[in-house]
């Protein structure tokens, strides 16, 4: 097959399965990229679209099967040595992570890692040429050339993806695959961060297929977008085109629930007991200072709220406003420095030993990253089963029984198709479900989701938040929902708090808060958020 003119990627009836698998991951594929195109490339979970990632760099487990056409800025990657296939991955594609860390060397600092690629890719180049445009690469993505020397560890999570960034375009590629680029960010720093990534690429005149789940993100910075289906390209227009007017039934299923997920709510007035109290919580961090006098970071300061059984409360706010340290200090990860927090009465502070483990039964959580919880070498049924048998609380046999329909329960039916199965061999939607299924296990009666549905497809969120509300409404389950969307929060929650600098700057019901928010930091959170065109836009 000839690569047509201008055209960086070209995929054409490509099938590909893993070597543990019998179905096909992509089944007759049709994908092409044109030069300088920004094409999103969205689907539901486990349909393919980071596959389509790995196979045009041939980033595959050793037995997998992949057959049909697939050129890359006119080569064939199956049929080139592994030298030339170094150097095609390194000049031709520039990869953007979800997860910078996967990237990032924690021993390396942030200069060493652009230094070590020029090193490898650039020797026709002096030390000094080197130096001086890994300082122009960190500079154009924002980052000072005086943090040279820092490490990753000593970045906030925005900064550490425009690193990845930079690492991305320093070869100047033809091509930028971003496989979610922004789903660990709130959305102010997700903003920023595709702003630099869209402006990199057109300055350049990179193509760039953004992987992404969330359809109003999606639309925003790709003129053209792609829906993909069972290891098919099922509708491909522009963005604006897809939704407004979705044509295929994926699309259609796509945008409703994305659409479902903006709405906001009204809620009516609980009036059921308080499970859940935070009165004046401090959680300092010490910064040292010795024998100056002790410096602390006051990530969360004087905080306090109430929550009623079948209640949701929204903590929303910036990166590095508390919202993660409050988590901790209520599970008891963190210490904590000041005020209390009662649940059903008791004062947690007060409690030690099995009290305390017996109190803890009942305040449960869901991690963003469900690998976080979930054991690598642990069968999908067992991860679910183990809280019920450390807490002894019923037989193996009744345990398995529970850890089956909680697979129902969200979404992972029948449940045999996925009880035997390891982490690595669920897609990351399906990761986060059996994550979710594991913290309900216990019948807690406090559920605290940070960022639980970020990492999720528009569909899929949609249907988590469903199953919370109907297991909220049918177990009274409380709810303190940690997001950095608001509009998320602002349709889920009863209520929403706003916190910066560990404070919180402004409270009330989700849809008032939304759409007529009043503090500053409200409002910067709320011009952030992007929302799915309508028709006549």
């Amino acid at each position: 097959m000839l690569i047509s003119s201008g055209h960086v990627l070209q995929i054409k009836q490509l099938f590909m399965r893993y070597p543990t698998s019998a179905n096909w991951v992509l089944d007759g594929l049709n994908l092409s990229v044109a030069q300088g195109e920004s094409l999103a490339l969205v689907g539901p979970s486990g349909c393919g679209k980071s596959t389509i990632a790995r196979v045009a760099l041939q980033l595959l487990p050793s037995g997998s099967i992949c057959q049909g056409q697939l050129l890359l800025t006119g080569q064939d990657p199956r049929l080139l040595s592994q030298s030339s296939l170094r150097e095609l991955r390194a000049h031709s594609v520039g990869l953007v992570f979800q997860d910078p860390m996967t990237r990032l060397n924690p021993l390396m600092t942030i200069g060493g890692h652009l230094l070590d690629m020029f090193q490898a890719h650039r020797q026709d180049k002096n030390a000094f040429w080197r130096r001086k445009r890994a300082e122009e690469l960190l500079e154009r993505v924002g980052i000072c050339a005086q943090r040279f020397e820092a490490y990753p560890h000593e970045l906030s999570g925005g900064m550490r993806q425009r690193l990845a960034i930079a690492l991305a375009i320093a070869l100047n590629p033809s091509l930028v695959i971003a496989d979610e680029p922004t789903t660990s960010l709130d959305v102010e720093v997700a903003c920023q961060v595709m702003g630099e990534l869209k402006s990199l690429c057109s300055d350049l005149g990179s193509a760039l297929l953004l992987i992404s789940h969330d359809l109003a993100m999606a639309s925003y910075w790709c003129e053209h977008m792609a829906i993909i289906e069972n290891g098919r390209i099922v509708e491909k227009d522009k963005s604006a085109n897809i939704l407004t007017n979705p044509r295929s039934i994926t699309g259609q299923k796509l945008v409703h629930a994305a659409r479902l997920r903006e709405g906001s709510s009204i809620f009516e007035t609980l009036d059921s007991p308080t499970v859940l109290e935070v009165n004046s919580l401090r959680c300092w961090h010490s910064l040292g200072g010795w024998p100056w006098g002790e410096k602390w970071l006051q990530a969360v300061n004087d905080l306090s709220f109430s929550l009623r059984a079948g209640e949701s409360l929204g903590v929303v706010g910036a990166s590095g406003c508390g919202k993660s340290t409050l988590c901790r200090a209520l599970m008891g990860l963190i210490p904590i420095r000041g005020g209390e927090v009662r649940l059903r009465g008791q004062n947690l502070c007060l409690l030690s030993g099995k009290p305390l483990r017996i109190a803890r039964q009942s305040l449960q959580m869901v991690f963003q990253d469900p690998l976080a919880c979930l054991n690598p070498k642990m069968k999908v049924v067992e991860a679910i089963m183990d809280p019920l048998l450390i807490h002894d609380l019923c037989s193996p046999r009744q345990a398995r029984e529970k850890a089956n329909w909680l697979l129902q329960q969200v979404g992972l039916s029948p449940p045999e198709n996925y009880q035997n199965r390891f982490p690595n061999e669920l897609s990351g939607g399906q990761q986060q479900r059996v994550a979710i299924a594991r913290s309900l296990a216990l019948t807690p009666q406090v559920l605290i989701c940070d960022e639980s549905v970020s990492m999720l497809d528009s569909d899929i969120q949609s249907e988590v938040l469903t199953l919370l509300k109907s297991l909220q409404v049918r177990l009274g389950l409380a709810i303190l929902f940690i997001t950095h969307d608001l509009s998320v929060a602002s349709g889920f929650c009863h209520k929403i708090i706003v916190l910066e600098d560990g404070r919180i700057v402004e409270e009330g019901p989700g849809d008032r808060i939304f759409l007529k928010p009043k503090a500053a930091m409200t409002r910067k959170l709320v011009e952030s958020s992007l929302r799915l065109p309508v028709k006549g836009e």
